[in-house]
């Protein structure tokens, strides 16, 4: 396995982090569908999961198929940004929910 490059190796941390949060919101949602059944909660739990696989679909492309980011810095320095903008909205999206 070849070494990353440092905004692949972001991209990664920041696909994880935002897996673990994904993982927290499906389980607040989930445990409030079981408490209210509304369709909503429902939905907002299948949200979390698509996302998670998407997620995690995108660490294991940055490990196997790392060619396939390392094309240029600007394809890197795009999936870094949308993965930072993916992570502040979950992070706000879970610090409402928890509350």
């Amino acid at each position: 396995m070849m070494a990353m490059a440092p905004t692949q190796l972001a991209a990664t941390v920041l696909s994880a982090l935002n897996g673990l949060l994904l993982v927290a919101l499906a389980v607040v949602w989930y445990r409030n569908y079981r408490t209210f059944g509304s369709r909503l909660t429902l939905g907002l739990v299948a949200f979390a999961l698509a996302l998670l696989v998407e997620n995690a679909l995108a660490v294991y492309f940055f490990f196997s198929a790392g060619a396939l980011y390392a094309m240029g810095s600007t394809v890197q320095t795009a999936v870094v940004g949308m993965r930072a903008l993916q992570f502040l909205a979950l992070l706000f999206l879970t610090y409402v929910s928890m509350e």
